[in-house]
C-alpha cells in the first residue's frame, strides 16, 4: 500500500492510499484515527482494521495523520484544524477517484466525532461508520439534521465513551426523518476493542454486514 503525501492546510499531511485495481468507479472511504494527543495515530488497531475491511469490500480507502502526528506537518488544533484536514484528504481521495459513486467516512473515538462533522459539510458522503464515538466529551447537536445514514457501534464495556452517554446520542440522531441511525454494541468491549477474537472481530463483521446491505439500496 502506497505511502502518502498529500496537501493539506497547514502543510503536508501523510496517509495510506489503497485504490481498487482495475475498479476506477470503485466506491470510497476515508478513515479516521482517534485523539492525537493521546497516542492516536493512522496505524491505530481499530483505524487499521476498518480500513482493510472497507478495502476487502471493494471500496478504494484512505487513511491519514492528523496535523503534527507522525510526518504529517502543523500542530494538534482542539478539532477545528483536524476537520479541515479531513476535508482536504476526503478532496484528495474524490480527486484521484472521480467515478466513484458511493463516499463513505468512517472514524474512531476523536476520529468519529470529526467524521460526524465531515457529514455535515459534505453532502455527497452516503454512509458513515461511528465507531466508539465520545458522545461523554464531544458535543454533537450540530448534527440537525444528520444528512445521511449510518452505523453507531460500541463496546458495553466501554469506559472512555460510556454506553450510556452513546444510547443518548443515538435516541436524539433517530428523533430525524429521513435518515436511519442502526446502533450495536459488542458485549463486554472496552474502548479498544482490545480483544482480537472476541471484541475486534467482531465489531469488524458487524460493519461490514451493515455496508454490503446498504450498498445494496438506493435510499440514503
Amino acid at each position: 500500500m502506497p505511502e502518502l503525501i498529500f496537501a493539506g492546510p497547514e502543510g503536508r499531511l501523510e496517509g495510506r492510499y489503497h485504490p481498487q485495481p482495475g475498479k476506477p468507479d470503485a466506491p470510497i472511504a476515508i478513515v479516521l484515527h482517534p485523539h492525537p494527543q493521546y497516542g492516536g495515530t493512522m496505524n491505530n488497531r481499530v483505524v487499521y482494521n476498518l480500513h482493510y475491511a472497507f478495502y476487502n469490500m471493494g471500496f478504494t480507502v484512505m487513511r491519514f495523520n492528523f496535523r503534527g502526528v507522525g510526518r504529517s506537518q502543523g500542530e494538534f488544533d482542539q478539532g477545528i484544524g483536524e476537520l479541515s484536514d479531513a476535508a482536504s484528504a476526503l478532496d484528495y481521495l474524490q480527486a484521484m477517484n472521480p467515478n466513484s459513486k458511493h463516499c463513505w467516512v468512517a472514524g474512531f473515538s476523536f476520529g468519529a466525532w470529526i467524521g460526524m462533522q465531515l457529514l455535515m459539510r459534505r453532502p455527497e458522503i452516503t454512509g458513515f461508520i461511528s465507531v466508539a464515538p465520545q458522545a461523554n466529551v464531544y458535543d454533537f447537536s450540530f448534527l440537525a439534521p444528520c444528512p445521511s445514514s449510518g452505523l453507531i457501534v460500541n463496546g458495553t464495556a466501554d469506559r472512555v465513551a460510556p454506553p450510556k452517554d452513546t444510547h443518548s446520542l443515538v435516541g436524539k440522531l433517530r428523533e430525524q426523518k429521513g435518515i436511519t441511525v442502526t446502533h450495536e454494541e459488542i458485549e463486554g468491549a472496552d474502548h479498544f476493542f482490545r480483544d482480537d477474537e472476541v471484541h475486534m472481530k467482531p465489531m469488524i463483521d458487524l460493519v461490514q454486514t451493515y455496508v454490503r446491505r446498504r450498498l445494496t439500496e438506493t435510499s440514503r
